[in-house]
């Protein structure tokens, strides 16, 4: 397969001379989303660059939850026609609930919970009982009360199990004689509430905590409240309100909550029991590894001259300052070459370098031992799956001493030291799961041998400009450049600051380089980095938007390389889709829900009201197809993208079916992803269909196969539900016309066909005015990944303006909602790097557009952006361009054709067609004339 695609460099005064795109900031960071992340595309790392204590967290992609087995439900076909006679009865609840019950993939294996809790209550692991009045807690720790995000968010993190909070409360002489109302409301997952030695309540669930205590249980003065918390999994302990404005608290019954007694404080905790019984999950969860601690000695004076930096055109984070009058620097990367995640640290003055290094994790069943005498190990294992990790960390000082001891490699007095950081799992395969974690340490650590630092860093530069240079970007000089990235955040909205929406797209490119080098995982809903063992939404593949969200910038932003994770996956997804086709639909070819993990799950999972959904299959050979486009790589059409293509194209065969009323072909049961449950007839299923069927009708007219293939296809096109226009002149997201225009849902997903397909573009204006309209409705507020979604959606529309407006909203502070955070990492929130992807290729849709028979150049230019040059976009028909404005005019143009044809241009009213050469380039002005 070839995947570089990657163009000369054309050496031409249209070049944009590229600015030194970095993030930068004057202090370290404090939480992990202010951390600065590398990455090779299978070990990723987050710098934190702390002065005295410094801390890199770090991933191995391979370290997941869960292992091989069965998702499907057997016998779920059985139900597939009664779901549907249910939903074209229009008895949507009934086929929901049968879907849930018959329908949906299988869970893992759960523990014995019943037995856990009996345990817990019987007070098994604690000393005495906790819940007496006058139990002595003077040993327990404090943790804050409530956490509405759980008590991982304030200092219990990762943490499952059972704990006991105690408090005391001190009751008023005039309530005396009144029942009391204690109101925690939201306990994560299982309470059970004493009142100075006696249990006033219990309750398993997510049903408000307000508890009447009697008057008799009460005296005057202090009280004292025990709550035993039983935490399944995920987020626990006393939740209280979401709105953080009501207090969790303690008042006479009937009265006012404001009246009463707050408990909003430190509690005392005790942990009762730290494994609970496993819970069954429909899929696995990406897991953090572990952490790289540097604990640097006489460190605890005054500093001057801080600075932390990422330099994109490297990929190399740094840390300077000045510490007692001496100049510290510490580089950090993550070496693709050799594998290891890499750390210099060098000072002006020699011997000033003395430091302990300490390897950690969140995993409980870890260990770490010396391996040599400059090498240390931590190894892992997953508590709820089949896989181990092993990291290793080897040492290389000149001058001074090292010594490998107590768990941590303490180093004093050296003139340089650099740190290599290895890891490995015991992941094959989706089936197999015998490798050694240590292997993939032991051969990085060979590969390093011999070589200095100096060559390991050219070594890693050199292989990450091979894909991160051939494309350039300047925007002119924004008014904040000299800001520190921070700041430039809080102030794009409000100001002049064309650069930084270059250093996003540079950045969106570095973090996918960073994520999804060839021969590794495609990047997860973070890219690899994770410091969670339970992370939002599991850290996994969203397919009915965020995953194919993330690749967008392989074509027009020259990364076409980064496919192969992807293209790989899909490859292993049609494999196991196949039997999901069968077991849930009794159909041929494969099939992918709205979700994936690891082990390449296919099957519907989580709730049936969002769970069923047939579409991943038929949007990720969309990627496949957009690859060839771009490439024109023929090999790779026949060999790879049209087999999986045809596989997705013969299940949508088989699985559509009349519609009772319209006599249209339509996808059911499915849903519009996660918006309004169960339907029959989705309109972004027959988008992703009619234009799989439209590109396998191509693919095999291209390739002179599958004739008769070919033909059965044109027909179910011609049958296939259309686009329709509603009553209020919206591109209906239903086969009904029951659009709510209230509905601010953050999906917008019958504008697939706008983008990323092209099943609606100017060439049909009244659907693109109608899908226009249900954007407007829809709102510009949004989620991280929706705003980027919107950006691309309105430079389809080609209003530039309103598309840059939506860049100004996604480059916001995350606190606001959906933006981005300290480290310009994308806020959902919380994070998932999606935004980044889809918004560095949204503000590419406005200087590019080739999805229909033009390419057009500067189709949505925003006012914001009167001044550019790019080098290295790429164009469907195997086009590289370089183009310059000014004052938002076009002033120069340059088109290589990579494989030859008839190119067919246009830039606003203006149309050319070139009949181009295999290799030549060809020079263009403003107005499209030939130079």
């Amino acid at each position: 397969m070839n995947l570089m695609f990657i163009g000369s460099l054309i050496t031409t005064d249209v070049i944009a001379q590229q600015p030194a795109y970095q993030l930068w900031y004057t202090k370290p960071a404090e939480q992990w989303t202010d951390a600065l992340p590398i990455g090779n595309g299978r070990i990723g790392a987050m710098v934190f660059a702390g002065v005295e204590k410094d801390r890199i967290q770090f991933n191995e992609e391979t370290l997941w939850t869960g292992g091989p087995r069965d998702y499907n439900h057997k016998g779920a076909a059985n139900y597939l026609s009664e779901i549907r006679k249910l939903l074209f009865e229009g008895k949507q609840a009934a086929a929901e609930k049968l879907a849930a019950e018959h329908f949906m993939g299988t869970q893992s294996i759960a523990g014995d919970r019943a037995k856990w809790v009996v345990e817990m209550k019987t007070l098994k692991g604690m000393s005495g009982n906790p819940a007496a009045e006058n139990y002595d807690d003077l040993q327990w720790g404090t943790i804050k009360v409530p956490s509405y995000e759980g008590w991982e968010a304030v200092g219990l993190k990762d943490f499952d199990g059972a704990i006991w909070l105690r408090t005391t409360f001190e009751v008023p002489g005039n309530w005396k004689g009144k029942n009391l109302m204690l109101d925690l409301n939201r306990v994560r997952d299982q309470d059970f509430s004493y009142i100075n030695g006696t249990l006033v309540g219990n309750t398993d669930g997510t049903a408000p905590r307000k508890y009447i205590i009697p008057a008799n249980l009460i005296k005057t003065g202090k009280n004292t409240i025990a709550v035993q918390v039983l935490n399944y999994f995920d987020k626990g302990g006393i939740a209280g309100y979401k709105d953080t404005s009501r207090p969790i608290s303690i008042y006479p019954e009937g009265g006012k909550p404001e009246n009463g007694i707050s408990l909003v404080k430190e509690w005392k905790y005790k942990v009762q029991n730290d494994e609970p019984p496993m819970v069954s999950q429909f899929q696995a969860s990406y897991q953090a590894f572990g952490d790289l601690h540097l604990n640097f000695k006489n460190h605890n004076s005054t500093v001057t001259n801080y600075k932390r930096k990422l330099d994109l055109n490297t990929a190399v984070s740094s840390t300077t300052y000045t510490l007692n009058g001496v100049n510290y620097q510490r580089e950090y990367f993550a070496s693709q070459p050799n594998q290891a995640v890499v750390i210099r640290l060098t000072a002006e003055k020699k011997g000033s370098i003395s430091l302990d290094a300490i390897l950690s994790s969140p995993h409980k069943y870890h260990l770490v031992k010396k391996i040599n005498e400059n090498t240390l190990s931590i190894s892992v294992r997953v508590r709820a799956g089949a896989l181990k990790g092993e990291s290793q960390l080897k040492a290389v000082i000149t001058k001074g001493k090292l010594l490998v001891s107590q768990g941590k490699i303490s180093i004093s007095n050296a003139d340089d030291v650099t740190l290599y950081l290895t890891a490995g799992t015991n992941f094959i395969n989706d089936k197999n799961v015998n490798g050694i974690p240590a292997t993939a340490c032991i051969k990085a650590n060979a590969s390093l041998l011999g070589k200095t630092y100096a060559q390991v860093k050219a070594a890693h530069i050199k292989e990450y400009q091979k894909y991160y240079s051939p494309f350039t970007v300047n925007f002119g000089k924004g008014e904040n450049e000299n800001l520190p990235t921070d700041e430039r955040i809080e102030r794009f909205a409000g100001s002049k600051d064309a650069s930084f929406a270059a250093l996003f797209i540079q950045y969106g490119r570095y973090l996918l380089i960073s994520s999804s080098r060839p021969g590794t995982q495609p990047a997860n809903l973070q890219g690899i980095w994770n410091d969670q063992l339970t992370p939002p939404w599991g850290s996994k593949y969203t397919t009915n938007i965020n995953l194919e969200m993330n690749y967008w910038p392989t074509g027009t932003l020259n990364l076409p390389a980064m496919n192969e994770p992807l293209f790989k996956k899909i490859t292993s997804l049609a494999k196991n889709g196949a039997l999901t086709a069968k077991v849930h639909y009794n159909a041929n070819g494969w099939v992918l829900h709205h979700n994936t993990d690891l082990w390449n799950a296919t099957a519907p999972i989580n709730a049936s009201n969002h769970g069923i959904w047939v579409g991943g299959g038929g949007w990720l050979s969309q990627h496949l197809w957009e690859h060839f486009q771009f490439t024109q790589d023929y090999t790779f059409l026949k060999n790879e993208a049209y087999p999986i293509m045809k596989q997705s194209a013969v299940f949508y065969v088989d699985f559509l079916i009349k519609d009772p009323k319209t006599g249209w072909l339509i996808s059911t049961p499915s849903n519009s992803p996660e918006n309004g449950g169960l339907v029959a007839g989705p309109t972004m299923d027959h988008q992703i269909i009619r234009t799989l069927f439209k590109n396998c009708i191509a693919a095999s007219n291209l390739l002179g196969i599958d004739a008769e293939f070919r033909k059965t296809l044109e027909q179910k096109v011609t049958q296939l539900a259309p686009n329709q226009i509603g009553k209020y002149n919206q591109l209906q997201e239903w086969l009904e016309d029951k659009d709510d225009t209230t509905n601010k849902h953050r999906h917008v997903s019958h504008l697939w066909g706008v983008h990323p397909g092209n099943d609606i573009s100017w060439d049909t204006p009244d659907m693109m005015k109608a899908a226009r309209q249900s954007l407007i409705y829809r709102g510009d507020e949004g989620t991280g990944w929706s705003l980027a979604w919107k950006i691309n959606f309105w430079s389809r529309f080609k209003d530039g303006d309103h598309a840059m407006k939506m860049v100004k909203m996604l480059i916001s502070p995350a606190a606001k909602g959906g933006g981005a955070y300290v480290n310009l990492f994308d806020a959902h929130p919380p994070f998932q790097i999606d935004g980044n992807f889809g918004g560095a290729a949204g503000i590419a849709e406005m200087l590019l557009q080739s999805h229909t028979q033009f390419v057009e150049v500067l189709p949505a230019l925003p006012a914001d952006l009167p001044e550019g040059e790019v080098k290295g976009m790429l164009a469907r028909g195997g086009y590289e361009l370089s183009l310059k404005w000014s004052k938002g005019v076009l002033t120069a143009l340059e088109i290589q054709s990579k494989v030859g044809g008839v190119c067919l241009l246009r830039y606003g009213n203006k149309i050319t067609s070139i009949a181009t050469q295999k290799g030549e380039i060809y020079k263009l002005n403003g107005d499209l004339e030939r130079l």
